[in-house]
C-alpha cells in the first residue's frame, strides 16, 4: 500500500515531500557532527549520501512504510530539516515519529510545531492508534519536544546504541490516540 507523502502548512512552517533539490541542505544537516552527535549514525562522508536518502524517501512512500517531509520557514522556504513517520503498520494503526532539524534552527519551537503538523496528519488522516519515538537519554532537548507534545516515557532500551563509538541508552516514548489532544496541539 503506497503512502503519498503530504504537504502540511503550520503558522511558521511548510512540510512538504522531499526533493531531489534538498539535497545540497540534507547533506550540510547530516554532515554536521554536533547535529548527529546523538543520532544512530555516523556524519555522512560524501553527498551522495543524500542522493541515497532521498530515494530512500520515494521507496518508504512507494512501500507505504513510511513518508519524510523536508521543513521549511514559511517566511523564506529556507530549508531547517526534515520530519517523518516510520516503520508505519496500517494493521496496528502505528508507526514511529523520527526528525532532525539543523542547529540554527534549534531553540525556537520548530521541531514541536512540525512533529505537531505531522501528528495530527497521523491521527486524523492514517487513523493511528499509537505513534512512538525513541531519542538518546543524553538527548534531553528532544525528550523536551516529546514530552511537549504529549509522548510518555515508557521505558528504556539500554545499550541500545553505539554513538560516536560509546555505548549509549534509548528513551522510548509513545503516545496514544486517546492521550492525543488535537485541540491543545494546533498551533
Amino acid at each position: 500500500m503506497r503512502l503519498p507523502a503530504p504537504s502540511l502548512r503550520t503558522a511558521r512552517l511548510c512540510l512538504r515531500p522531499v526533493t531531489g533539490a534538498d539535497a545540497d541542505a540534507l547533506f550540510a544537516l547530516h554532515s554536521d557532527a554536533h547535529v548527529l552527535r546523538y543520532w544512530d549514525a555516523p556524519p555522512w562522508a560524501g553527498p551522495e549520501r543524500a542522493r541515497r536518502f532521498i530515494e530512500a524517501c520515494r521507496r518508504i512512500e512507494e512501500e507505504g512504510s513510511g513518508a519524510r517531509l523536508a521543513i521549511e520557514r514559511a517566511a523564506d522556504t529556507v530549508f531547517i530539516g526534515w520530519c517523518g513517520l516510520a516503520r508505519w503498520n496500517p494493521d496496528h494503526r502505528s508507526a514511529s515519529l523520527v526528525y532532525c532539524l539543523s542547529q540554527a534552527a534549534w531553540g525556537q519551537g520548530y521541531a514541536t510545531e512540525a512533529a505537531r503538523a505531522l501528528l495530527r496528519w497521523a491521527f486524523e488522516t492514517l487513523d493511528l492508534n499509537r505513534v512512538q519515538a525513541e531519542t538518546d537519554t543524553r538527548n534531553a532537548a528532544s525528550a523536551r519536544v516529546l514530552e511537549k507534545l504529549g509522548f510518555r516515557r515508557e521505558g528504556t532500551l539500554r545499550e541500545d546504541c553505539v554513538v560516536n563509538g560509546e555505548v549509549s541508552d534509548s528513551w522510548v516514548y509513545g503516545l496514544i490516540r486517546s492521550d492525543w489532544r488535537p485541540s491543545s496541539s494546533r498551533q
